[in-house]
């Protein structure tokens, strides 16, 4: 069949005129992740300056305490507890949005300025989980330099191997040739960590070393309950789970929406250990998206904290010209409060199964 001469088809609607007017849909589908598990898990607190300081104290070890009938006093040797600290951070987001942009009609959203409001709010909570797992030193700062906050990599690296609270060497389980960080006060571990700790030799996960680092902080006197890692590592530990040697329980509760069909259960999401019941949390800002070094942390929630010097503001800048402008900003820092209670196995390849040992 053959168009009669002369006809008008769809295709001629699109000419230099171009009659046909656009069909879009009024939503914008943005699936960039905004879940911060590791924020929403600790504590909430306030900072009084920008320099944040707290302190943590340990028990003596336990000994064999035996005295003869009469003996006379003698002063036993006390420590004050050791006084941390973490410098502030400011994160902020910028907005400028012209007249013009945010009155003219269009695709997916009314007013330009509230849009861009919203989606720079949710882009610096993700800059804080970021930075809150990172590995970055705390620093001053000054009048040219921005003073920032140490991460909780930083932390842990640390105080690795410190004889005054008495730790496991499996507190952090580190690849060959890495090496610890440092705080400003290393003759009593005070102070804040002022040099990141050095990433090791990339190597699988294990169980042991898992293990072992939960080992440790028990043996420190915590409870930890989370191991938060990157989406691969979390993977890694389910597929190991359901291997040959798995020993996975029966479910006690409903796997999400009850629907037909026969269900596959693919992850592990809790591991029971000897010492209490760990959340196997993913979280997408570990340092696993940026870099071969991947972490996973075993914490105790209860000793860890954002304390914030000044919470989440929009401020409205002078205007200057034919545009609105306005600023997000967050004002805080990283308090954990006695480090001793979180662990960290570090130096995961994700590209490697996870093996027993």
């Amino acid at each position: 069949m053959a168009q009669p001469t002369g006809t008008l088809d769809r295709y001629d609607l699109n000419g230099d005129g171009d009659m046909v007017k656009e069909d879009f849909a009024e939503t914008i589908h943005n699936i960039s992740p905004t879940d911060t598990p590791f924020q929403s898990n600790i504590g909430r607190g306030k900072a009084y300056s920008d320099l944040h300081e707290w302190a943590a104290d340990a028990l003596a070890a336990a000994a064999a305490n035996a005295h003869i009938d009469g003996d006379d006093f003698s002063g036993d040797t006390l420590l004050p507890g050791n006084r941390l600290s973490n410098y502030c951070q400011i994160s902020k987001k910028d907005i400028v949005v012209t007249r013009r942009a945010n009155i003219v009609r269009k695709l997916g959203r009314k007013q330009e300025l509230s849009y861009q409001l919203a989606k720079a709010g949710k882009e610096l909570k993700r800059d804080v989980e970021f930075t809150l797992l990172s590995n970055q030193a705390a620093r001053a700062g000054n009048a040219t330099l921005a003073p920032t906050m140490a991460g909780l990599a930083a932390w842990i690296g640390a105080f690795d191997d410190t004889t005054n609270y008495e730790l496991d060497t499996g507190y952090v389980n580190r690849g060959a040739l890495g090496a610890d960080g440092s705080l400003t006060g290393t003759s009593d571990q005070s102070g804040y960590p002022d040099a990141a700790a050095t990433d090791g030799t990339v190597r699988a996960l294990t169980e042991d070393g898992f293990l072992s680092v939960v080992k440790a902080c028990y043996i420190n006197g915590a409870t930890p309950t989370m191991a938060v890692c990157g989406p691969t590592v979390k993977q890694l530990f389910s597929k190991y789970m359901f291997g040959s040697s798995a020993r996975i329980a029966t479910p006690y509760q409903d796997h999400g929406k009850a629907r037909d069909g026969v269900g596959v259960v693919g992850a592990v999401d809790v591991y029971v250990s000897d010492f209490g019941v760990i959340d196997l949390v993913p979280d997408r800002f570990c340092r696993q998206v940026l870099s071969d070094y991947v972490d996973m942390f075993i914490i105790d929630p209860e000793y860890l904290e954002v304390s914030y010097l000044d919470g989440y503001k929009t401020e409205t800048i002078a205007k200057t010209g034919d545009s609105e402008k306005r600023q997000i900003l967050v004002d805080y820092t990283l308090t954990v409060k006695n480090p001793v209670a979180h662990g960290l196995f570090t130096d995961i390849d994700d590209d490697t199964a996870m093996t027993a040992s």
